[in-house]
């Protein structure tokens, strides 16, 4: 209300001016809020998906060594094989050398069979260690390839489960729910976690 060039603010207008001050200042908390909501989950979702794309390269690494390591059991029981092959090639040529003793009227044929039937003796022990040997080997590049499957797995679901975190820390940016974005930092935290046990080989 004007007199005379002055201007007389009545209650209504105090009132008007309280919420327009009231409305900017709510406006600017939220705006506040909402930029430090968004610069939270920028910042989350880059590191997570640093920290996935490390699992990701760990999770194919393990993967490559598990075949390779199956290959290299592979061989190792073919090689026992072959030697088994061969200890029982020296058992039949034994056999036949006693046959050969057993049958011969000679002194010195029986002798001559005798060294032979030794001799195989001795070969058919060396043979046999090293296939067992190789048999051993085998079982170890066996249990290391399971063990890096099993390893395998853990990145794999710790990639998944960070993918998932990633996936609800953009529906959060977009839909502004908060429970969302706890949602996000809590699958983030399982899927760094599985990440660790796949590190201690658990």
């Amino acid at each position: 209300m004007s007199s005379g060039g002055f201007h007389v603010h009545g209650p209504h207008d105090h009132e008007l001016e309280h919420a327009r001050g009231g409305h900017a200042d709510h406006d600017t908390h939220g705006d506040d809020a909402q930029k430090r909501m968004t610069n939270q989950i920028a910042l989350f979702t880059a590191v997570i998906a640093t920290v996935g794309a490390l699992f990701a390269y760990m999770g194919g690494a393990t993967q490559a060594n598990a075949g390779m390591f199956k290959n290299n059991a592979a061989i190792k029981k073919t090689e026992a094989s072959n030697q088994w092959n061969y200890f029982q090639a020296k058992s039949t040529k034994q056999s036949l050398a006693e046959i050969s003793r057993d049958l011969t009227s000679s002194a010195a044929d029986r002798e001559k069979y005798q060294a032979k039937i030794d001799r195989y003796d001795r070969e058919k022990a060396e043979i046999k260690t090293e296939a067992e040997g190789l048999e051993a080997q085998s079982r170890e590049w066996d249990r290391k390839s399971d063990e890096q499957m099993h390893q395998h797995h853990r990145w794999a679901q710790a990639t998944t489960v960070l993918q998932v975190s990633i996936a609800l820390a953009a529906i959060a940016l977009l839909t502004r729910r908060r429970w969302l974005e706890w949602g996000m930092f809590a699958t983030g935290a399982v899927g760094v976690a599985i990440g660790v046990a796949a590190m201690m080989h658990l």
